[in-house]
């Protein structure tokens, strides 16, 4: 997974890939960016951008529940 890909993608098909390569290759947020290289701080805005922030308990980007 090459960043430059990653920037060049739909969002959506973005958070795809990062929610299939936390389910079946990382364990956590913190393994996918160090193992692919990606920059956290793009990754966390790029979700946030369509209201996704990562999910610790089940290891995955998930709406974010407004109150």
């Amino acid at each position: 997974m090459d960043m430059k890909q990653l920037q060049g993608m739909d969002t959506f098909m973005v958070l795809s890939i990062l929610n299939e390569k936390l389910r079946l290759e990382c364990d956590s947020l913190t393994t996918l960016i160090a193992r692919f290289d990606l920059d956290s701080q793009w990754l966390i805005s790029t979700m946030h951008s369509i209201d996704h922030q990562y999910d610790s308990v089940s290891n995955q980007f998930k709406p974010i529940i407004s109150a």
